[in-house]
């Protein structure tokens, strides 16, 4: 586990490098906004995308995550308290009106580069139809009769 670097891991370069490779671009260490947290693994700032590449021990992956035997009670402890951390931050996030893209670490690259690809073209749908009814609607100043 101690191996594994905290970030930059060849996990989240090769996602990195897969989403640049399909013409994506991102931030890399965007922080969430208003919480003393750790960064997001990828963030799509415009499009309001969080993503996280989320260890299989370390946040409790239902399939793949293993409790230790040695100190049992403070391993439990400790990820239940990463489990609950990561559903805070996703409930903050989504209040903020972020899209939280979670990605478990076993699932396979190119799935995760399409699931992460298509979350960011659904939020620039959403937010080109946003953007084209406000432009619909006649400001106020454009009004006849407004004086201006």
């Amino acid at each position: 586990m101690a191996s594994v670097p905290r970030k930059d891991n060849p996990r989240e370069r090769a996602l990195r490098s897969a989403l640049h490779a399909r013409g994506l671009r991102f931030r890399v260490g965007h922080k969430v906004p208003g919480l003393p947290r750790r960064t997001m693994d990828v963030a799509f700032t415009r499009a309001r995308v969080a993503v996280f590449l989320d260890g299989c021990f370390w946040h409790g992956c239902p399939d793949h995550g293993t409790q230790p035997q040695a100190n049992g009670a403070w391993w439990s402890e400790k990820l239940a308290t990463n489990m609950a951390r990561d559903a805070d931050t996703d409930a903050h996030l989504k209040d903020l009106g972020w899209e939280v893209v979670r990605i478990w670490e076993h699932v396979p690259l190119e799935e995760a580069v399409d699931v992460v690809a298509n979350a960011v073209a659904s939020r620039r749908i959403a937010q080109g139809r946003r953007d084209a009814e406000r432009s619909d609607t006649p400001s106020p100043r454009s009004e006849p009769g407004s004086g201006g």
